[in-house]
């Protein structure tokens, strides 16, 4: 007899619906390969960065997103500069002499692997000053305000083809 309050089983099973499952027994396997294979990655491109090529700091594309902050794809000149001050050139051979560009020997042997992301993204978190809230403020209405302005940006041209149209209209 059925006991509690449960479902009434009526799985709609193929007969072999065993061989379909899907498992999961290897992930721990795979877990093991995969940090493996990051460790001999990071030997073989040693003193390179292991966290893969670099990603400059850029703002997002949408309304939505252009507050924040996230790692992008080209570079701008600035960021290539503080890039270019923190590297370290090796020569090509070991056995040859350095060439204009290569970084001292001193600084070559001091030299480490960056572990994470070079040049990280620091949010830097804006001071709060309290403020006791007014009744201006109160009423003020920002999101209005802020699409106001958007709007006006966006029509500024059309505007002032008006403006002198009406003057050019005016004049006659």
């Amino acid at each position: 007899m059925v006991k509690h309050n449960n479902v009434i089983p009526n799985g709609h099973f193929k007969k072999q619906w065993q061989n379909s499952v899907k498992t999961w027994f290897n992930q721990p396997a795979r877990k093991h390969r995969r940090r493996i294979a990051r460790q001999k990655k990071a030997v073989k491109i040693f003193p390179r960065p292991t966290s893969g090529p670099l990603r400059p700091i850029v703002h997002g594309q949408t309304l939505k997103y252009n507050m924040k902050v996230r790692a992008g794809r080209g570079f701008s000149l600035e960021e290539l500069k503080t890039y270019k001050a923190k590297l370290v050139v090796f020569p090509r051979r070991a056995r040859s002499k350095s060439k204009a560009g290569d970084s001292a020997p001193e600084e070559l042997a001091t030299a480490t692997q960056v572990q994470g992301p070079y040049l990280p993204i620091v949010r830097e978190r804006p001071s709060v000053e309290l403020v006791k809230i007014t009744e201006e403020m109160k009423s003020f209405r920002a999101y209005d305000k802020l699409r106001i302005e958007r709007t006006n940006t966006r029509h500024v041209g059309v505007r002032m083809k008006r403006a002198a149209e009406a003057e050019k209209e005016e004049k006659k």
